[in-house]
């Protein structure tokens, strides 16, 4: 398969765009772990609110606990972005050359958006249970990335794989609904300018687009969402008295069971709004970073292409 310069274009803007939107909304992000991760018990619940987590941190002196696992979190969102952008790219444009139409409707956008997920999730699954175990643990006492991954079977460190897999709707859904509205804002943007044409949307365009197809995505998928969050949560929590207790390995039929029993239908929703509010900021950055750097990864490709070229044309002068 040859290299597609314009997917690693794509790919690499959505990759820088990741990395600082998760470096910026990662406390944030670490706060929302555990909320989700806690199925609440009658008359005993460790964080009533968002805020309780951060609360917490302040109060034991574990502020730069709120970034444990950060290396590994940035680094499963470099990978998956690029893999994810370059797959999402590198399928439509295999679509419109098979299919031979212009534009990519609906359906096709999802199915595209879907299969570049499941690339994505198999890749870089690991990396999310590690992130996910090492947020979730006890403020300060987070394990590093190898001991994290080496502490179970190999088949734990695929834990919520299959949630994964069925997530892939859920940026499938937020780029088909951003894509489209894109198209539309380009149209409209166009007709104002009396033909001029722009290559990109502006920044302030791009992120709120991004902020309402994430909104959408997040509202349609968040029980699985937080399925995920409680199969992947670190192995073990402390009891009353601070001391570490170990936990069975969990199902998805078993997580369900327990948020059934313990939260009713609406624990299946419990810590919505703080999910909106991380992924809503993460993905209206990432998407709006993308953006302005699309133009200039772009250019730099170009030319470090049209160097390789000429220094290969030099050496075989030589």
């Amino acid at each position: 398969m040859s290299v597609n310069l314009q997917s690693i274009s794509e790919a690499t803007s959505g990759a820088i765009g990741a990395l600082v939107s998760t470096t910026i909304l990662y406390p944030l992000d670490t706060c929302k772990a555990k909320y989700q991760a806690e199925v609440r018990e009658k008359g005993h619940q460790r964080y009533r609110n968002l805020s309780d987590v951060l609360v917490e941190a302040i109060s034991n002196r574990k502020v730069l606990s709120l970034y444990q696992g950060l290396g590994t979190k940035n680094l499963q969102s470099f990978i998956a972005q690029f893999v994810y952008f370059y797959g999402y790219s590198y399928f439509k444009k295999l679509y419109l050359k098979k299919s031979g139409s212009k534009y990519i409707g609906t359906k096709a956008n999802l199915l595209i958006a879907a299969a570049a997920g499941s690339c994505t999730a198999l890749i870089t699954q690991p990396l999310d249970t590690a992130s996910s175990r090492m947020q979730t643990s006890s403020f300060g006492k987070s394990k590093g990335l190898w001991l994290t991954l080496t502490g179970g079977s190999w088949s734990e460190a695929f834990d919520g794989l299959g949630i994964s897999l069925l997530l892939t709707s859920n940026p499938a859904i937020q780029y088909t609904v951003f894509d489209q509205m894109k198209q539309k804002a380009m149209m409209k943007q166009v007709k104002t300018q009396s033909g001029t044409s722009s290559e990109s949307l502006s920044a302030f365009s791009a992120f709120m687009l991004g902020a309402i197809s994430k909104s959408i995505a997040t509202v349609l998928t968040y029980p699985a969402i937080r399925t995920k969050v409680m199969i992947q949560a670190s192995d073990e929590d402390e009891d009353a008295n601070g001391n570490g207790k170990p936990k069975s390995r969990k199902t998805i039929s078993g997580v369900v069971y327990s948020i059934w029993k313990r939260e009713g239908l609406l624990g299946f929703f419990k810590g919505l709004h703080a999910q909106i509010l991380k992924t809503v900021l993460s993905s209206a950055l990432l998407l709006m970073i993308k953006e302005k750097v699309a133009a200039t990864t772009w250019v730099l490709i170009l030319a470090i292409r049209r160097y390789l070229v000429v220094s290969a044309g030099r050496v075989k002068n030589a």
